[in-house]
């Protein structure tokens, strides 16, 4: 394979209201080139969580046939996968591992078998733990952020966050994207494939709480210092409004949702008190006039409790005044009217609204710079972190079928040929230059981004896959 060739990446996100399939590959600048793209109804899933398994297949299967309908020549066989739901839970330990070969250089291997030991963590039956990501280590009692690998000490320790979830229903996420016929190639946490779309450097710097509001859940990523501190899985959402609104104004769920989206607001106070949506009678009932002040006190009530969640996390962290990057709001519910100004009134910290922008390139690329897109972005992100770290590994000719190695036995990614058009030849030496320097620029800003992608996907261990194998329970002991 070329060396410049890179390979098509799908993301699944298998959400309560959605279900979104997008397939992109980077292009010379390191932005993602939308090459497909498809989008369904979700069926058979509440909250995150998969309750049919022929309804879940049916929406997966609608979405993976749109996105190859956007581009004929897509043949999409792995995805990668995202999992939320309210089933995930995480919490924080400590570990700590006295070292036999004092003499020698702490090792990845002696680093391995400390995060090995955190197994052991005692979890609720029936629970798995999904991933164990270091924060902070120390080394004889001596903090160090970064990992000690080649220093000198006898007691090597850390924080730990822990993420655990239902077995079951991870399980049945997996049976559902194998009765498309299609593989997972990995799991990813939702809340963390939001970050890696929606996050820079700074950001990861400054502090931030990345806040994914979906149809079903609400998941929430927090970093300081650089480190992922807490995650967490708020089970309220666009689900939950649309159904106050239902309940509260007794109208149809279809017509619930229509006026979330056209004239919903978060602030009540923002709402014209003299607007009314008229809704058609049932069955020759008169029409029924709604107050769109009333509408907005209904989805204000929930987006609060939303709110209140979120700083209850943060307090949980003591980090709810110590956030200088402030709120970062994705998911479709980032769409609600004047979102921005209930987050900061509830929090006390900065709020915006977090666009996939900054990866995006090609012809669906506008269509796609929408928070609701941002998960599935993250998990093409994921997989070409993957490949460009070596866990995902090509080999084969370039104009021949591609496979994939990874460090783990997952199987094959499919490449196709990628027409990028090329750039009119320059014609004079300052036009050269300057399009040396702009190249030049591009790549700087590129290698940041992919550190910032590097550093938040490297702490987190990358085997979903073998935790959810259908291996006998006596195994999974």
């Amino acid at each position: 394979m070329n060396k410049n060739e890179q390979p098509i990446i799908v993301g699944l996100d298998i959400g309560t209201t959605k279900v979104v399939a997008i397939a992109g590959r980077k292009n010379e600048f390191g932005k993602l080139e939308i090459l497909g793209y498809g989008k369904a109804d979700s069926a058979g899933v509440a909250h995150g969580v998969v309750m049919n398994i022929e309804q879940c297949v049916r929406s997966i299967e609608q979405a993976i046939e749109r996105c190859i309908q956007s581009n004929p020549n897509l043949e999409i066989k792995e995805v990668y996968v995202g999992i939320a739901g309210q089933h995930i839970k995480s919490m924080q330990t400590r570990g700590d591992r006295v070292r036999m070969a004092t003499d020698e250089e702490i090792s990845k291997a002696d680093i391995d078998m400390l995060i090995k030991d955190q197994y052991k963590t005692y979890i609720p039956t029936g629970d798995q733990i999904i991933d164990i990501i270091p924060q902070e280590y120390t080394v004889d009692n001596t903090q160090t952020t970064f990992s000690p690998v080649g220093m000198n000490g006898v007691k090597i320790g850390a924080n730990f966050h822990v993420i655990t979830g239902d077995r079951n229903a991870i399980r049945n996420i997996k049976r559902c994207v194998d009765k498309s016929n299609l593989r997972t190639k990995d799991l990813v946490l939702q809340p963390l494939a939001s970050a890696a779309a929606v996050m820079s450097d700074e950001d990861l710097e400054a502090g931030v709480a990345i806040v994914d509001i979906g149809g079903g859940t609400t998941d929430m990523a927090v970093f300081y210092d650089g480190i992922l501190k807490h995650t967490a899985v708020i089970p309220y959402a666009g689900v939950n409004i649309t159904n106050d609104i239902r309940n509260g104004l007794g109208v149809l769920r279809a017509q619930a949702e229509q006026m979330k989206v056209q004239f919903g607001t978060a602030l009540a106070d923002e709402a014209n008190a003299n607007a009314y949506i008229t809704i058609p009678g049932l069955r020759g009932l008169p029409p029924k006039e709604i107050s769109v002040k009333n509408l907005a006190h209904i989805i204000q009530a929930r987006m609060q409790e939303i709110m209140d969640y979120v700083v209850y996390h943060l307090k949980q962290i003591d980090l709810d005044k110590r956030l200088y990057g402030g709120i970062i709001l994705t998911g479709g519910g980032a769409q609600l009217k004047h979102i921005i100004q209930l987050t900061e009134y509830v929090t006390g910290l900065g709020a915006r609204i977090g666009y996939p922008n900054e990866h995006l390139a090609g012809r669906d690329a506008e269509k796609l710079m929408h928070p609701m897109y941002a998960t599935c972005i993250g998990l093409i992100l994921r997989g070409y972190h993957d490949f460009e770290n070596g866990r995902l590994r090509f080999v084969g000719d370039g104009g021949n079928l591609i496979h994939a190695e990874l460090d783990e036995p997952i199987p094959a990614v499919n490449t196709q040929p990628l027409n990028v058009p090329q750039a009119a030849p320059a014609t004079t030496d300052s036009e050269v230059i300057s399009e040396i320097e702009e190249k030049e620029n591009i790549r700087q800003r590129n290698e940041r981004r992919n550190e910032t992608m590097k550093r938040l996907f490297d702490r987190m261990k990358g085997k979903f896959m073998s935790l959810f194998e259908e291996v006998d329970d006596q195994e999974m002991e």
